[in-house]
């Protein structure tokens, strides 16, 4: 089952290998033209292993069983939004980009997106927070959630809507690349801190519900394994502890790049102020 249990569906491996082989193309591009500078080893291990995720959550066997077993499904979509999406942030491909283009390419093209008016609208926080949440209890909450169960087609949508909108909800919270919304690092920790209650919430309501939400799920003929209730809190069981455990990491994650920050500031000011000392 390890191996017979994958699938090999183009729309998923020809975009994860052709993205594996652009970020490697580049970054190799930038520690031969700038090897005094070249692009950290710990972004080129974050991209690739965002992009062994979402390959593990869509094509593993967690892909096969995600519509018998709700709990699967559940650790699929930690997997795309939790795991997956921050660490192809960390990567900070956006920065790798304007790095390797040509003067006329970040002129023409790329800064004229970076600064565009629906960019800043996406990536404002307040915007991206709430998108995520709008699709997280939506999608659970609607009648989305089973005919995603039911359609293929509907269920690559509905991914591709929980990538997106996680994509946009971390980018404020990492801030490797720019754009018009960075925030300052303590505002990140409150954004962090915001973040985690919407999905222990959401955690909580499926983890409590006393009836099978998904009718897909209760009609489900198997003989094996929990029943669709039991399924179904294990499920919510794992929404609420995995994802309050990912927001702790990163706040605590986030705390650290603070300090880092505030300790490299402070170096900079002594030697500024010892520089002075030297001139006077």
């Amino acid at each position: 089952l390890l191996w017979t249990g994958w699938s090999f569906d183009p729309l998923v491996w020809v975009p994860v290998v052709l993205a594996l082989w652009l970020y490697r193309t580049a970054y190799g591009r930038v520690a031969r033209e700038h090897p005094e500078n070249p692009v950290r080893r710990y972004r080129w291990w974050s991209w690739a292993t965002g992009l062994v995720v979402l390959v593990l959550a869509l094509q593993s066997p967690i892909e096969r069983y995600d519509t018998t077993l709700f709990s699967v499904h559940m650790v699929q979509h930690l997997l795309i939004v939790m795991v997956a999406a921050p660490l192809l942030l960390i990567a900070a491909p956006v920065t790798l980009l304007l790095r390797v283009a040509t003067p006329e390419a970040r002129q023409r093209l790329i800064l004229p997106i970076l600064h565009s008016r629906l960019l800043r609208i996406l990536t404002n926080p307040f915007v991206a927070w709430g998108l995520f949440a709008v699709v997280m209890w939506g999608s659970h909450f609607s009648p989305l959630f089973d005919a995603a169960l039911e359609d293929p087609r509907v269920h690559q949508l509905e991914h591709a809507l929980f990538l997106g909108t996680a994509l946009l909800f971390w980018y404020p919270a990492i801030g490797a690349d720019p754009g018009p919304n960075r925030l300052p690092h303590a505002a990140r920790l409150g954004y962090l801190g915001l973040g985690m209650p919407y999905g222990s919430f959401l955690g909580l309501a499926i983890f409590s519900a006393t009836e099978v939400l998904y009718a897909h799920y209760a009609t489900l003929q198997r003989t094996w394994g929990p029943t669709p209730l039991e399924d179904q809190a294990l499920a919510g069981g794992l929404m609420w502890a995995g994802g309050d455990l990912v927001f702790l990491i990163a706040l605590v994650l986030a705390l650290a790049v603070w300090l880092r920050a505030e300790e490299a500031a402070g170096r900079r000011e002594d030697e500024r102020l010892d520089r002075e000392r030297t001139a006077a």
